[in-house]
């Protein structure tokens, strides 16, 4: 597998043009949250595809990056898998993060010849050629790519939940521990849908079912 040089991201990300052709890139997103399952992505991009628009998502606004899922969707193989709120808590966020990008991987149409996936961990998987690449979402473009329909998949997941959820406004903060959040865990409980691992859910044992 071709070296990457540890110099500009720019220089990468030319780099990645040359192994661009069936190279799949991976991501995860919903990590820290502490509701809901954690998502995966994996993406071939297509050759034409415009790789300067592929950026981090989570430097991309809402509906730029809505735009970008139905680009990446329509210009690649692509596949989105998940680890449930169950998972998360028998097998801990990251082996689950790693069973959903498992799953994201297998589900793909065709194999690809290579996987780079965020991060410096990866799933175990007997013959897949695999590397993990450190704050790969804003070097490679497939990884990139990954996150955004990734993100845009888990946030409207969330968003169905917190019309059924009132008062917690997971449908902005998205699970994650904002003071917002915490302040409404205080005054309502934790629900179904909480990581009863995460810390400070494990220290409540108010329940909102």
């Amino acid at each position: 597998m071709a070296r990457f040089k540890k110099n500009k991201t720019k220089n990468i990300r030319s780099e990645y043009k040359n192994l661009m052709k069936n190279t799949a890139g991976v991501d995860e997103v919903g990590r820290g949250s502490l509701i809901g399952p954690v998502y995966a992505a994996a993406v071939i991009l297509n050759k034409n595809i415009n790789i300067n628009l592929l950026k981090d998502s989570k430097s991309i606004k809402k509906k730029k990056r809505e735009t970008l899922s139905k680009y990446i969707k329509n210009n690649s193989t692509w596949a989105i898998a998940k680890a449930s709120k169950n998972e998360i808590e028998r097998i801990n966020i990251l082996q689950a993060s790693l069973l959903a990008m498992k799953r994201a991987i297998k589900k793909l149409k065709k194999k690809p010849s290579q996987i780079l996936v965020d991060g410096n961990k990866i799933p175990k998987m007997k013959n897949y050629k695999m590397k993990a690449v450190i704050k790969g979402d804003s070097k490679i473009p497939a990884i990139s790519a990954a996150s955004i329909i990734a993100k845009v998949a888990r946030d409207n997941f969330i968003i169905s939940l917190s019309k059924k959820n009132k008062g917690y406004n997971w449908d902005k903060n998205f699970g994650y521990g904002t003071k917002q959040h915490l302040k409404a865990i205080k005054k309502l409980g934790i629900t179904k849908h909480h990581r009863k691992t995460f810390s400070p859910i494990s220290e409540i044992s108010t329940y909102n079912i």
